[in-house]
């Protein structure tokens, strides 16, 4: 039993272990697109202020108080702004 769990580990893990690593001249070049590309924003404050007008999400917060509504209809709407 512990063979064939050993052999069938092995069949996912080997795609992955034989897919080609970049070389270290690539990977450097890939790890300084991302300065660039950061400091491109910094330079369209406009997008920025549009984009500031949208609700932030709050999916991560506690909703239960919309539930104290008196109508299905309002703990909705209450509840909309947690998505």
């Amino acid at each position: 039993m512990k063979h064939l769990a050993f052999v069938a580990i092995m069949t996912i893990a080997a795609p992955a272990y034989g897919q080609d690593k970049p070389a270290p001249e690539q990977a450097k070049a890939a790890a300084q697109e991302p300065a660039k590309e950061a400091a491109k924003p910094a330079a369209e404050p406009k997008k920025q202020a549009s984009a500031g007008a949208r609700k932030q999400r709050r999916w991560n917060e506690d909703a239960r108080h919309c539930l104290e509504r008196p109508s299905n209809t309002e703990i909705i709407k209450c509840a909309e702004e947690y998505l």
